[in-house]
């Protein structure tokens, strides 16, 4: 049985990030499965730090995308929403090309909080970055 409380498609979840972050950083949702979400995300001018390097706030909103994209789809009720409450990121090897590839996978799934472990890979599937995403499941505002 999946994880996930609603459907979408991996269509879906790109045209939602038209015009925001994800559309300027080229990030991309890939695949829903059973139980994880995966987006890449080119390493190129876009995401380089001064140095060539990938910057580790790319790394940071990679995660926190996939992470966020994930906990949103394993609330049921229409009327609640998640919101991020916390992110650390540890990186582990450099790189200065080609793409990386995330995958988000719930540590914990409950009532009022989640917790997301997103592993970074680089094109060797090499680790990059190792993030944990904490995320609270708050009623979503009149607005919304």
């Amino acid at each position: 049985m999946a994880l996930w409380k609603r459907n979408a498609t991996v269509e879906q979840l790109n045209a939602a990030g038209h015009n925001t972050l994800l559309q300027a950083l080229g990030i991309q949702v890939t695949e829903i499965g059973e139980d994880f979400v995966r987006g890449t995300m080119p390493v190129d001018a876009r995401t380089h730090q001064p140095y060539g390097l990938l910057h580790g706030g790319a790394s940071v909103a990679l995660a926190e995308t996939l992470g966020s994209t994930a906990a949103a789809l394993c609330v049921e009720n229409p009327q609640m929403a998640v919101v991020g409450l916390g992110i650390n990121a540890n990186h582990i090897r450099a790189v200065t090309s080609g793409s990386v590839t995330g995958t988000a996978r719930a540590l914990h799934v409950g009532r009022t909080t989640q917790v997301w472990e997103i592993r970074i890979e680089d094109d060797q599937q090499r680790l990059v970055c190792i993030s944990r995403l904490t995320m609270a499941v708050v009623p979503r505002p009149p607005s919304a």
